[in-house]
């Protein structure tokens, strides 16, 4: 491949990298906060929650991105592609997410609980300083697996005309006739950005440990 082809793998790439990236941030704090509500067991709510989680968690994501972008301007909701790319992927992420919240939260210690209000440490700053801290470190393995997983499902934004990674290496097979020298440098691209992905799990891991000490 020449020069520019490369340069062409690598600006689809980093549309990949920020548009997945919005979603994990976006997908990580909505997924904490159904979580935080679901602990809530507020009947009505629960209900509306779980099947929402249900839905996005069973539903393909190109299914998802497709419904977004084709479906909701039959309702009078426009979305560019990039925007419905981009709410696709949180929606699909925060389902898991805040399965995965849930659980930290109902594994949590109560002794710890009881501790906090014994001393009269309010419950926001529990929360805050006790409690997320210790999610967060336990957490986050099952996180940067479920971002890898997104990373790796991103794919289906292309079909929208989202100009990512893997529709530019898709347009350079289909001009260079020569599939196999693209397909390999988007695959090293991957690896790169999932790579990428772990070193920042490991860095925040060791700042968690910090903070929660």
């Amino acid at each position: 491949m020449d020069s520019m082809a490369w340069q062409l793998l690598i600006e689809g790439a980093w549309t990949t990298l920020w548009i997945s990236g919005l979603a994990i941030v976006f997908g990580v704090v909505i997924g904490l906060v159904i979580a935080f509500i679901r602990m809530m067991k507020i009947p009505i709510v629960d209900q509306i929650l779980v099947t929402y989680i249900s839905l996005a968690r069973a539903t393909p994501l190109v299914t998802l991105v497709l419904f977004l972008f084709l479906s909701l301007p039959t309702l009078g909701i426009n979305l560019d592609k990039t925007l419905a790319a981009i709410v696709a992927l949180t929606l699909n992420t925060s389902a898991f997410n805040a399965e995965i919240w849930r659980n930290a939260f109902r594994n949590f210690p109560r002794a710890q609980r009881e501790a906090a209000e014994s001393v009269g440490m309010r419950r926001w700053a529990y929360f805050r300083y006790i409690m997320l801290p210790q999610m967060w470190i336990e957490s986050l393995p099952a996180l940067v697996n479920e971002m890898s997983f997104l990373i790796k499902g991103s794919p289906a934004i292309a079909v929208i005309g989202v100009v990512d990674l893997t529709r530019v290496t898709n347009r350079i097979s289909s001009v260079t006739y020569e599939p196999l020298s693209p397909i390999l440098a988007a695959g090293l691209l991957y690896v790169v950005i999932i790579g990428l992905l772990l070193k920042l799990q490991s860095m925040a891991e060791r700042k968690a440990k910090r903070l929660a000490r």
